[in-house]
C-alpha cells in the first residue's frame, strides 16, 4: 500500500469515528431531554396524550359538549435567563401560581409543566414574552356552549379529558369510543324554560335551593333537569355561591304530602277505599303513643277524594293503615322507592326509610314523613301511577320508543288516580298550577325539615308534581324549593300551593306548545233566547 493510500484510509477512519461520536452525542442529548433526573432517580418524560371525546348533543342535535383544540405549555428551566422573572411573567400570562412555577424552575427537572389547556389568547400572551425554552404540546379541552344551564346534568371532565361528574362520567366510555355524536334526551328549549322558572321562583321566595325535571311518562326520557345553585362548567372552579351538587338526583328529602299519591294508589289498587268514602277527620288521630295532626284546619269529615285534594294527614293516615306495614313496604319497594335509582347519571342517592316498619311508621310514611327519597326516584314512581301502571326507568339518552315495562298497578287504578290528581288541581291545593286547555293534574307537598331537635316548623321543602294532559299523560313536571319564604302576594304563606305549584303551571304553559301538545278547546256555550 502506498503512503498516499494510507493517508486516505486514516482520514476515512477518523471521519467515521467523528461521525459515530456525533451520533452518540445526539443520542445522549435525546436521552437527556426525555429522562427526568430527580434525587438520583430516573423519571421518563412522556408527553401527555389527550383522548378525544365525541360531541354530546340534545335531542334536536343542538351542541351540548365538544372538545376544542388547546395547548399544554412546558418549560426547560435550564434555558431560562432569570428563573424568578420567568415565573412571574409566565404566571401573569397564563393565570398560574407564581410560587409553584418558581419552585418547579428551581428544581432539577429538565422539564416543568407551566399550564395546561391554554386557549389561543393565552398562547399569544406567552409568545409575546419572548422567553427561551418554552414548548407547546397539542391537547384538547371540553367546552359547554350552554354553560350553567346544563351544569349539573352534563357534569365536567378533568384536565386529562376524563369524565368526573354528570353524563360526562356516566357516558365516559361511550363518549371516548363513539364515532358520531351521542344524542341525549335533553331538549334545550325545555331546559332553558325550566331553569328560568326555577331561578325566578328561587329568587321570589328567597329559597336556599331550587330545581326540577321534565320527563316523558311513556319513554322515560328526561327532557330537562335543573339544580340551583349551579356553576359554570367552563371555568373548572367554583365561585362563592356555586354548587356542583345535583339536588334532584343526588340528594334525598322528606317530600311530605306529595307522597300521599302512593298511599292512595295502593289503597285503590287493593280496593281498601274508594274516592267517595267518607272519613272522620276530627282534631287528631292517635296512633300508638303519638297523635297525628293536620298542617292546616280541616272539616270534620272528608270524602277520600277531598282527603287528597285538601291534603289531610289524618285522612291519609287512616287510608295507609288499612294497607298495613307489610303491604305498604312491599308496594314502595316495587315502585323503586326503597333502593337507589340507576340511570346514565352516576350521581345517585340511597333512600332513607324506617328500619322498624310498624303501625306508626305506616301512618307517617303514608303522608310523606319518615321516608326520604331523591326527587328523580319520586318522579319515576309517580310516572308509573299515571302511565297505565307500568314500570319506567328514566333515561338521559334519546329513545322515543315506548319503554314502559312490567305492570305494577292495575290500569284502572292508574285511571282512577289520574282523575284524583286532576281533582287536586281543580278543587284542591293545586289550583295555582292549572293551565287552561291542558288539563293538568298534580299534587302539592310541603314538608317540614328535620333538625337536631325535631321538625322545624318554619323550614319547608315544597314541591309540586304535575302531569299533563291528565286524560292521556305525556309529560311529568316536578318542581322543588328548599326553604322558601312567603311574600306579601302570598299572604306570608310559603306552602307548595303558593310556591311550587304556580312555577309548575308557568313551565307547562311555556313548554306544552313547544312539545306539540294540543290545547283542548274550551266548551262551546250556546245562548238561548228568552221566549
Amino acid at each position: 500500500m502506498s503512503e498516499g493510500a494510507g493517508v486516505v484510509q486514516r482520514r476515512i477512519v477518523v471521519g467515521a469515528v467523528l461521525c459515530a461520536a456525533a451520533f452518540a452525542l445526539v443520542g445522549i442529548r435525546l436521552v437527556d431531554v426525555t429522562v427526568l433526573r430527580r434525587d438520583g432517580v430516573l423519571h421518563i418524560f412522556t408527553p401527555r396524550v389527550s383522548v378525544s371525546r365525541a360531541d354530546l348533543t340534545d335531542r334536536n342535535h343542538e351542541l351540548l359538549a365538544r372538545d376544542l383544540p388547546v395547548q399544554d405549555l412546558y418549560a426547560r428551566p435550564d434555558t431560562l435567563w432569570d428563573k424568578g422573572d420567568a415565573a412571574h411573567e409566565l404566571a401573569a400570562a397564563v393565570g398560574s401560581d407564581e410560587r409553584r412555577l418558581a419552585f418547579e424552575f428551581a428544581g432539577k427537572h429538565p422539564y416543568a409543566l407551566v399550564a395546561r389547556q391554554l386557549a389561543p389568547d393565552a398562547i399569544d400572551r406567552v409568545m409575546h414574552l419572548g422567553l427561551p425554552g418554552l414548548e407547546f404540546e397539542p391537547s384538547s379541552k371540553r367546552f359547554y356552549p350552554d354553560g350553567r344551564a346544563t351544569a349539573q346534568v352534563l357534569g365536567v371532565t378533568d384536565p386529562d379529558n376524563k369524565g368526573v361528574s354528570g353524563l360526562e362520567l356516566g357516558l365516559d366510555a361511550r363518549l371516548k369510543h363513539a364515532a358520531t355524536p351521542l344524542v341525549s334526551s335533553l331538549d334545550m328549549r325545555v331546559q332553558y324554560i325550566l331553569a328560568h322558572e326555577a331561578d325566578a321562583a328561587r329568587t321570589t321566595f328567597r329559597a336556599k335551593a331550587a330545581g326540577g325535571l321534565v320527563m316523558d311518562v311513556n319513554t322515560g326520557e328526561i327532557l330537562a333537569m335543573v339544580s340551583l345553585p349551579d356553576f359554570d362548567p367552563n371555568l373548572r372552579q367554583l365561585g362563592e355561591h356555586d354548587s356542583q351538587r345535583n339536588i334532584i338526583a343526588q340528594d334525598v328529602y322528606e317530600l311530605g304530602s306529595i307522597f300521599k299519591i302512593f298511599a292512595f294508589t295502593l289503597a285503590l289498587d287493593n280496593h281498601t277505599t274508594n274516592p267517595d268514602e267518607v272519613f272522620k277527620i276530627g282534631q287528631g288521630l292517635k296512633v300508638g303513643r303519638f297523635t297525628i295532626h293536620e298542617a292546616e284546619r280541616m272539616p270534620a269529615v272528608l270524602a277520600a277524594r277531598d282527603v287528597l285534594a285538601k291534603s289531610s294527614n289524618i285522612g291519609t293516615a287512616q287510608i295507609a293503615l288499612r294497607s298495613g306495614p307489610d303491604r305498604q313496604r312491599a308496594f314502595l319497594a316495587r315502585m323503586g322507592l326503597l333502593a337507589p335509582i340507576h340511570t346514565e347519571l352516576p350521581e345517585g342517592a340511597r333512600p332513607l326509610y324506617p328500619a322498624r316498619w310498624g303501625t306508626v311508621e305506616t301512618a307517617t310514611v303514608g303522608f310523606g314523613h319518615g321516608i326520604s327519597v331523591s326527587p328523580l326516584a319520586f318522579a319515576a314512581a309517580a310516572a308509573v301511577v299515571v302511565n297505565g301502571g307500568r314500570r319506567l326507568v328514566p333515561t338521559f339518552l334519546k329513545n322515543e320508543a315506548d319503554r314502559r315495562g312490567q305492570q305494577l298497578i292495575k290500569p284502572e287504578t292508574s285511571a282512577a288516580m289520574r282523575g284524583l290528581l286532576r281533582y287536586v288541581v281543580t278543587n284542591g291545593t293545586g289550583k295555582r298550577a292549572d293551565v287552561p286547555g291542558y288539563d293538568v293534574g298534580g299534587k302539592t307537598g310541603s314538608a317540614e325539615k328535620a333538625g337536631p331537635h325535631g321538625y322545624q316548623a318554619h323550614k319547608l321543602v315544597t314541591s309540586f308534581c304535575a302531569v299533563f294532559p291528565i286524560d292521556a299523560p305525556r309529560y311529568l313536571v316536578f318542581v322543588m324549593l328548599d326553604e322558601p319564604h312567603g311574600t306579601k302576594e302570598t299572604g306570608g304563606f310559603a306552602l307548595a300551593g303558593y310556591t311550587a305549584a304556580p312555577a309548575a303551571g308557568r313551565i307547562i304553559s311555556r313548554i306544552a306548545p313547544l312539545l306539540g301538545v294540543p290545547q283542548r278547546a274550551p266548551p262551546i256555550t250556546v245562548a238561548r233566547e228568552n221566549s
